[in-house]
């Protein structure tokens, strides 16, 4: 797999927080719906800073783990 990685993330539009991440601010991660490549993510607090593009279907892998508990949210 090759990794993509956005270098200024602050270049696309349409973040949002993830409903995982923690409700204080100091763990927020925030995802692109519908981009054409996979699911960019970056971390809230470096709006500015690098993204990664996560294979849509590795984020839904993820994110099922999560609900289901299989991961610590």
């Amino acid at each position: 797999m090759t990794d993509q990685v956005i270098p200024n993330a602050a270049l696309l539009s349409g973040w949002r927080t993830s409903s995982y991440s923690n409700s204080e601010g100091g763990s927020c991660v925030e995802v692109v719906d519908g981009h054409p490549s996979g699911v960019p993510v970056r971390d809230s607090k470096n709006p500015h800073g690098p993204a990664v593009i996560v294979p849509a279907s590795a984020w839904s892998s993820f994110v099922a783990a999560l609900r289901s508990g299989d991961l610590p949210s």
